[in-house]
């Protein structure tokens, strides 16, 4: 099957190169040149384990190709994935539509033939609607359907989710459209993955309840582990004790300093601007994210009062992304509270496995290192931000060596507040 897609940014090339690997003939098309010569070249613009080695393979095999002209694909393709941004508008939260619409409305304008417009792009409910409306205003005559795909792919096991998912959930409104799907997903049929057919609306709810859920269960255990911190009780134990039930789960309930990333900052809020103009208020979402963009500040301020943090002191802070096996520093969690303390004159020596180069663009007064112990050199307090695997086993007897004052931030709680304190650190765990 020949498919084009829209966009090579984090879902459209994922989505790309697993798509091929199933045995369809794939072009990738993208406006940045750049992106796609380097593309070409065999240079991948994001970090994803296993992505580089998939995109190599299938470009050998020639089922993946780059190109920055839709039209040389359009002749062959009879469907097209849309998998461009749909970014937060600027003081409502509601999603930008305005890239999902240009592509439609290019890919309409150049087309003869039966096209299904799969939309892989996050959107609220009533936009794929929306997108009918401006398909028919650029083409009047020609042939479509319109199908709703939404993405469930977790940064850093994305590869894995696309080829043994949870479920894929397809909204349609003809069996044409739904036949086409079904053999873009024939591999996944075929070893009895879900393979869920909906209306539009439904897919598109479905996407942004779930992030929605999984955004609320996270802030549901950073409150409780508030309360942990405040009353002596360990939220480790907590938790444990909680997801053994299994009508809770275990899953999601690691508390932490807040969820970031590119998808539950913006879709929690686009859900709740949805929401209102449906007429619906999401009190529960709605606190969900007003304690979430309240948290970076609790936690900046404890690490400022237990470790006297003062104006030139230097802070060494351990992770940038915002969740480890990624280079997304999009709503990072460490990135926000480096930019509080430096606001208040601290100075921040920090090291990330891969994100270093990309958080320096965002925020050019950050102090990169070469390694972990060398970003703990004459810091007055260490913060662990990500829980990246060569963060869970650091020779602290190294860094005790040079450490100004022994004080650990432990915002994801991956060490033993004993195995620290035996050493004669002070440690500050969350939500302990």
């Amino acid at each position: 099957m020949k498919i084009t897609i829209v966009g090579t940014g984090y879902v459209g090339l994922v989505s790309g190169a697993c798509l091929s690997d199933f045995g369809h003939q794939v072009v990738c098309v993208d406006k940045n040149l750049e992106r796609i010569q380097d593309l070409k070249k065999g240079i991948i613009p994001i970090y994803e384990p296993g992505l580089d080695i998939l995109v190599k393979k299938n470009v050998k095999s020639r089922r993946l190709t780059f190109t920055d002209n839709i039209d040389d694909s359009l002749r062959s393709s009879e469907v097209v994935f849309i998998a461009v941004g749909t970014p937060s508008r600027r003081g409502e939260g509601g999603a930008d539509l305005s890239y999902v619409h240009e592509a439609a409305q290019e890919i309409a304008k150049m087309s003869d033939n039966y096209i299904l417009f799969v939309t892989k792009s996050t959107v609220p409910v009533g936009s794929n609607r929306d997108l009918i409306k401006v398909i028919e205003k650029a083409n009047p005559e020609l042939k479509f359907d319109v199908a709703s795909n939404p993405e469930f792919l977790r940064e850093g096991s994305a590869i894995d989710d696309f080829m043994r998912p949870d479920r894929v959930v397809v909204g349609v409104e003809s069996e044409r459209a739904k036949e086409l799907m079904l053999e873009v997903y024939k591999p996944l049929y075929l070893r009895d993955f879900p393979i869920m057919f909906t209306s539009l609306e439904s897919a598109e709810t479905i996407k942004y309840a779930s992030n929605a859920f999984l955004a609320t269960k996270i802030t549901f255990i950073n409150e409780i582990a508030q309360l942990c911190e405040n009353s002596g009780a360990d939220i480790k134990e907590v938790s444990k004790g909680m997801g053994l039930d299994e009508r809770i789960g275990n899953k999601f309930l690691h508390a932490g300093p807040g969820y970031g990333g590119s998808c539950f900052p913006k879709d929690v809020k686009a859900f709740i601007s949805t929401a209102e103009k449906n007429n619906v208020n999401l009190s529960i979402i709605s606190a969900v994210d007003k304690f979430n963009d309240e948290r970076v500040e609790r936690i900046t301020s404890k690490i400022i009062a237990k470790s006297n943090l003062q104006k030139e002191d230097t802070v060494s802070l351990l992770g940038l992304s915002f969740k480890p096996n990624t280079d997304d520093i999009r709503d990072s969690t460490s990135l926000k509270i480096a930019k509080l303390l430096i606001n208040k004159g601290i100075r921040i020596k920090s090291y990330d496995p891969v994100s270093m180069e990309i958080a320096k663009s965002e925020n050019t007064e950050l102090i990169l290192c070469n390694n972990a112990y060398e970003a703990c050199e004459d810091a007055k307090a260490i913060i662990i931000g990500t829980e990246w695997n060569e963060f869970r086993a650091l020779d602290f007897l190294k860094i005790k060596k040079h450490a100004t004052n022994l004080v650990i931030f432990d915002l994801r709680n991956i060490y033993k507040a004993k195995d620290l304190k035996d050493l004669g650190f002070e440690y500050f765990g969350t939500g302990k």
